[in-house]
């Protein structure tokens, strides 16, 4: 612990990584989060632990938005950044969160319009490679 970044009480960061465990297996899958903490080095360890304690833990179980309007946000945001490979992903997570192909397709379309048509249609393409998948 620094001055400059205080922590919070060592039982509060167990159990919001607990909690942040707990949602990101059931949004991502245990196939996706056994892989990405396998791959933890000692350099990265600290950054998985970041984003399981705070976008996991503390924002993803907020209460506030239900996770298939985290998952619309979420799409949303990985089409304006052009985060193909987080998109993929989460086109997944979407699926796993209750989202129909359908719905995808309309938070894509609403994408197109304030994110910009090219970003949309390789949102389409990625997002059709997934489903694919997830069909077979």
């Amino acid at each position: 612990m620094t001055a400059d970044r205080p922590h919070a009480p060592e039982s509060a960061d167990r159990e919001r990584r607990e909690a942040g465990m707990k949602v990101r297996r059931e949004v991502l899958g245990d196939a996706h989060v056994d892989r990405a903490t396998a791959a933890a080095t000692d350099f990265t360890a600290p950054f998985q632990d970041f984003i399981t304690r705070y976008a996991w833990g503390e924002i993803w179980t907020s209460g506030v938005l239900d996770r298939r309007t985290r998952s619309c946000m979420v799409l949303t945001a990985m089409i304006a950044q052009g985060h193909w490979d987080e998109l993929a992903m989460h086109v997944r997570a979407a699926k796993r969160n209750g989202l129909t192909d359908e719905e995808i397709r309309e938070v894509f379309l609403q994408a197109a319009i304030y994110c910009g048509v090219p970003a949309a249609n390789k949102a389409f393409g990625v997002a059709r490679g997934v489903l694919a998948e997830e069909a077979d």
